[in-house]
């Protein structure tokens, strides 16, 4: 199945640019109400899960017993832009674990945050794994180790008891969308399982209503969006799509970005789940995708910088990224 163009750039009175996709919306039952391009392929999710990969941290006690606060909670989920605050952050979570940035394996890289890497070149300073966008989630991941007597060594095999923990949980949000035979590697070095956006959709749906799930795991998932909602600059930061997105909607959207294309999330107040991937793995369209998505489920004008005018150096207004006829029909 070829999917369909969902994002068109212009410039002048051509279409430039375009960028294909796939994007379903649904139910806790499953049941879709958007269902657009191949739905049924398995993609790797990638990021856009951190907050399902939060759960065992909770199950396991670790997160109570820590002491994780709400900015704690919304880090674990994040893809964070390396600033101090989030780097800060990051050595706290372990420090209350009696660990150390040593005992990451999510590796290390500069900030995406474009001013904490210009402060880190000009001080002569090297960026270390708490700078790692990732670095939240594993640090939660070391911390549940240490309080569960877990080797921390080696925690982002396979094989190792906390993803393990992580497949038990995937396999019940996810049902007969979880394979555990697609497995790949993610950037940060930790497992990521691809599953269909259809299932990805109903889990999201599953995860903001609680539909399906024990009540323990329901009480989680609502305290882990509540996090987010509260501290949405640690989920991303400063100018990105999911902090200004639940900072200006809290309650309304959860919202996930993953690499790769993809974006994820739900509709509390709706009940609804969302997923979807780009084909290209372009992150402007996921965001223009994700935007355009969020203004026709809730009927809203928001602004977020992801669709509209496209300007050059000089400001001047030369095209615009907008949503194809596809999205439109599919989304009506």
């Amino acid at each position: 199945m070829t999917n369909p163009i969902l994002i068109e750039l212009t410039r002048g009175p051509l279409v430039e640019s375009v960028h294909t996709g796939a994007l379903a919306v649904a139910r806790p039952n499953g049941e879709l109400q958007i269902s657009i391009g191949d739905i049924a392929r398995p993609v790797y999710p990638r990021s856009a899960i951190k907050a399902f990969q939060a759960i065992p941290v909770f199950e396991t006690g670790a997160a109570d017993a820590l002491g994780y606060a709400d900015a704690d909670i919304a880090l674990m989920c994040s893809s964070h832009s390396g600033t101090e605050a989030h780097a800060t952050r990051a050595a706290a979570m372990l420090t209350r674990a009696g660990l150390t940035e040593a005992d990451l394996g999510c590796g290390a890289h500069t900030p995406t945050n474009d001013d904490a890497a210009q402060h880190m070149l000009l001080a002569g300073q090297q960026p270390t794994q708490l700078h790692n966008n990732c670095s939240g989630k594993h640090a939660a991941m070391v911390g549940t180790c240490a309080h569960c007597g877990d080797a921390v060594a080696g925690y982002t095999t396979i094989a190792h008891p906390h993803q393990q923990r992580v497949v038990r949980v995937l396999s019940d949000m996810l049902g007969d969308g979880f394979d555990a035979r697609r497995v790949g590697i993610d950037g940060c070095s930790a497992p990521n399982w691809a599953s269909p956006l259809k299932d990805l959709a109903r889990a999201f749906a599953r995860f903001t209503t609680g539909d399906g799930l024990s009540v323990e795991r329901g009480t989680i998932a609502q305290r882990i969006m509540r996090a987010c909602f509260t501290e949405p600059t640690m989920v991303a930061g400063s100018g990105r799509l999911d902090t200004l997105v639940m900072e200006r909607l809290p309650g309304q959207v959860f919202l996930k970005t993953g690499a790769e294309g993809v974006y994820c999330g739900a509709f509390p107040e709706l009940g609804l789940g969302f997923a979807l991937k780009i084909d290209d793995g372009n992150a402007r369209a996921s965001k223009a995708v994700t935007e355009w998505l969020i203004g026709s489920m809730l009927a809203r004008t928001d602004a977020f910088g992801a669709l509209g005018p496209i300007k050059n150096w000089r400001g001047t207004h030369v095209g615009d990224i907008r949503a194809a006829d596809a999205l439109k029909r599919g989304a009506a």
